[in-house]
């Protein structure tokens, strides 16, 4: 599974790396909603949340679908403005007034993403459809969401208010803190690509983000546990891809691959230092393979030391050639290491990949 972006043909001045205030404050409230998410940040939620005015996280409350279940692309408006040059606002004021100039079909699609499904067809807004997926998040939300439905200049309006009252509140201090640093990431990885390329440069943003080439066609490749794709040479919107660092954004890889706008990867910058997660396929490689009973027994065996086919068959009261199916299936998975000894050849557990599972699965279903 993941999201491709198609680049066949695109200049390499189109491919820009750019830091974005409003993007950088979408995935902040994120962090706020959902600390669970971002245990690294829980200090940060903490006091934040402590001190915000009463009436400033009621507002957050109300619109809050617009970057809990999935990040709404208004935080990305330049990404969908036909003909601009794809690059973000210096400053978070400049980044409202791009989102000011979405039509007004736009914003509401962008406004009412409530799932990763809902806005990525490019189907006009269905209002009952709305409303219904409002209800179900709550009572505030579905206010809310009449007020997009009747009133969408007055409730852009509003949520620039919104957005304007968090920089007062404590965004401001927030983007004087990581913004530099995001700055420097920008910049080192610009300089990456003019000097090494968009492999090695895409390599450095994350492993699970790659270069594929077949043909003459390019195409760039995020792994994640999602079906989409776009492209970046799009004549009605104009060619780019931009890529935009984040602070908040781990253990997060966002794409904006909505028909119709330019493509967008937010990628998080001082991730923990432990190594990098398993692409989808060999997760799912892996949970399969130890969902077998037998594997899972052999599991515990191998767990204890090394053993061969034939001490494992002797053990399990099965053949070896029953073993040896069953351990293609973990070496597959790389959940077996195989090492010879004269003419024997050992099978041992992994036992850090095995420990990895875990985080890597929660790490993979949040990506």
């Amino acid at each position: 599974m993941s999201v491709t972006i198609d680049i066949t043909g695109l200049p390499p001045e189109r491919i820009t790396f750019a830091i974005s205030p409003l993007a950088e404050l979408g995935v902040a409230l994120h962090a706020l909603a959902e600390p669970a998410h971002h245990p690294g940040l829980h200090g940060w939620a903490t006091a934040t949340a402590a001190s915000l005015k009463p009436d400033l996280a009621d507002r957050l409350h109300e619109a809050n679908f617009l970057w809990t279940a999935t990040m709404s692309d208004v935080f990305l408006p330049y990404a969908g403005l036909p003909g601009g040059d794809g690059r973000p606002g210096g400053t978070l004021a400049e980044e409202l007034d791009l989102l000011d100039g979405l039509d007004e079909e736009r914003f509401l699609r962008a406004a009412l993403e409530f799932n990763c499904a809902s806005y990525t067809t490019g189907a006009p807004v269905v209002p009952e459809r709305a409303l219904e997926w409002a209800a179900n998040r709550g009572p505030r939300q579905l206010d809310f969401t009449r007020r997009l439905l009747d009133d969408p200049s007055g409730a852009r309006a509003w949520l620039r208010r919104l957005f304007e009252d968090c920089d007062e509140a404590f965004f401001a201090d927030t983007w004087r803190r990581v913004g530099p640093g995001l700055v420097v990431d920008a910049r080192e990885k610009g300089e990456l690509l003019r000097r090494k390329g968009l492999a090695e440069t895409l390599r450095a943003v994350s492993q699970a983000v790659a270069v594929e080439e077949d043909g003459a066609r390019r195409r760039v490749r995020v792994d994640k546990m999602a079906h989409g794709g776009t492209t970046a040479v799009d004549p009605e919107v104009g060619p780019g891809v931009t890529f935009v660092p984040t602070s908040f954004g781990w253990p997060h890889l966002l794409v904006l691959h909505a028909p119709g706008w330019r493509p967008v990867v937010q990628y998080p910058v001082g991730a923990p230092s432990v190594p990098g997660p398993a692409s989808v396929e060999l997760l799912q490689r892996r949970m399969e393979a130890l969902a077998h009973p037998m594997r899972m027994r052999l599991c515990r065996q191998l767990a204890r030391g090394s053993y061969t086919t034939g001490e494992l068959a002797d053990t399990y009261g099965i053949t070896s050639p029953e073993v040896s199916r069953h351990l293609s299936v973990l070496k597959k998975a790389e959940l077996v290491t195989v090492r010879r000894r004269g003419r024997y050849v050992l099978h041992q557990l992994d036992v850090a990949a095995v420990a990895r599972i875990g985080s890597d699965f929660l790490e993979t279903v949040l990506r």
